[in-house]
C-alpha cells in the first residue's frame, strides 16, 4: 500500500508532462487541427470548445477532469476519440511485447545458468559473445538484418504486416525485440546465479546429498531472482518503446506505429495521449515488479 501510494505523485508528475506537450511543440494545435485555409471564426470557435483560451490552471484543471473520465481528447487525424484507437492498438502492443518477453525468459535464463554452472568453459564465452553483441546493436538493424536473412533470402518468413492475427509474422518482430532483452537476462542470471551458488546454503545443500540439478534450480536460483525480475520489469519500458520501432520496420499494427504516424502528422493530441497512457503502464508495471520480489524471495519483507 505504501509503494502504490508513492506512484500517486510519479502520475500527478506524468499528467503534468504530457499535459505540456502541448504547449512545448511549435505551432498552433487549432491551426494544426482545421489547416492554414480555415476562416478565423472557425478557429476562434474551436479554441473556446478546446478551453484553449482559458488560463493555464484552468487548461490544465480541464484536462485532468477528462483524464480522470477516461477522455484523452480527440485525434485530429482520425476524428475518433483517443481512447478508442488505444484500445484497438494496445493489444497488439502487449501481444507484441508478452511474445518478446516470452523469448527472453525462455533463452535469457537458461543461457545464464549453464554460464554459471560452467564458467570458464567455451559455452560460457560463447554466451558471453552472443549477449555483447545482442546488447550492441540497436533493434531496428536486428529488425532488418533479420528481414533480409529469413524473408528475403532464405523466404522462410513473412517480411512484415500482421497476417490478419497469423502467428509466423510475429516471429521476425519478437525476436528484434527481444534480442537486447535475450542478452540482458543472460548476464543477470549468470552473474546472480554465481554469487548464489557461492552461498552457505548452498553448500549445505550439497552436503546434504541434494541433486546438483535441484541444487542450481531450487536452491541458487531462487534467490538470484531478485535482479533478474528488477531487468524484466525495467525492459518493460524497453518493449514498450523499442515497440515504436519495431513496429515502424515491420509495419506491425500496434500503438507504438500509432505514435510514428501520428508525430508524423503532428497530431498533438494523440502523441500527449499514448505518451500519458504508456507511462501509466510503465509505473504500474513497476510497481507489480516491486510487488513481486517478495514473492520470488521470501527473505524480502515489507514492513
Amino acid at each position: 500500500m505504501r509503494r502504490a501510494a508513492l506512484a500517486v505523485p510519479t502520475l500527478f508528475g506524468v499528467l503534468v508532462v504530457a499535459f505540456l506537450l502541448l504547449y512545448v511543440a511549435p505551432g498552433d494545435p487549432v491551426q494544426e487541427m482545421v489547416g492554414e485555409r480555415a476562416d478565423s471564426a472557425t478557429v476562434a470557435r474551436l479554441r473556446a470548445e478546446l478551453h484553449l483560451n482559458e488560463s493555464l490552471p484552468r487548461q490544465f484543471a480541464f484536462y485532468a477532469g477528462g483524464v480522470l473520465r477516461g477522455d484523452l481528447g480527440t485525434s485530429y487525424i482520425t476524428g475518433r476519440p483517443i481512447t478508442r484507437d488505444i484500445a484497438e492498438r494496445f493489444p497488439n502492443t502487449v501481444i507484441l511485447a508478452v511474445s518478446a518477453m516470452i523469448l527472453a525468459i525462455v533463452i535469457g535464463i537458461p543461457l545464464g545458468i549453464l554460464s554459471a554452472k560452467y564458467p570458464d568453459t567455451w559455452i560460457d564465452r560463447l554466451a558471453s559473445v552472443g549477449a555483447y553483441l545482442g546488447i550492441s546493436f540497436p533493434v531496428y538493424w536486428v529488425g532488418l538484418v533479420l528481414i533480409l536473412i529469413f524473408a528475403v533470402a532464405l523466404r522462410w518468413l513473412p517480411p512484415s504486416g500482421f497476417g490478419n492475427g497469423n502467428p509466423v509474422y510475429l516471429i521476425l518482430p519478437a525476436l528484434a525485440l527481444g534480442t537486447r532483452s535475450i542478452a540482458v537476462l543472460a548476464r543477470q542470471t549468470r552473474s546472480a546465479v554465481l554469487e548464489s551458488l557461492g552461498a552457505d546454503y548452498v553448500r549445505t545443500a550439497r552436503a546434504k546429498g541434494i541433486p546438483e540439478r535441484i541444487v542450481v534450480l531450487r536452491h541458487a536460483l531462487r534467490p538470484a531472482l531478485i535482479p533478474v525480475i528488477t531487468v524484466l520489469g525495467l525492459d518493460v519500458g524497453y518493449y514498450l518503446t523499442g515497440s515504436i520501432l519495431t513496429e515502424t520496420v515491420f509495419s506491425w499494427p500496434g500503438l507504438g506505429r500509432y505514435v510514428v504516424n501520428a508525430i508524423a502528422r503532428r497530431d498533438l493530441p494523440a502523441i500527449q495521449g499514448s505518451v500519458l497512457f504508456l507511462s501509466v503502464v510503465f509505473v504500474v508495471v513497476n510497481l507489480i515488479t516491486d510487488i513481486l520480489y517478495a514473492v520470488a524471495d521470501p527473505r524480502v519483507r515489507y514492513d
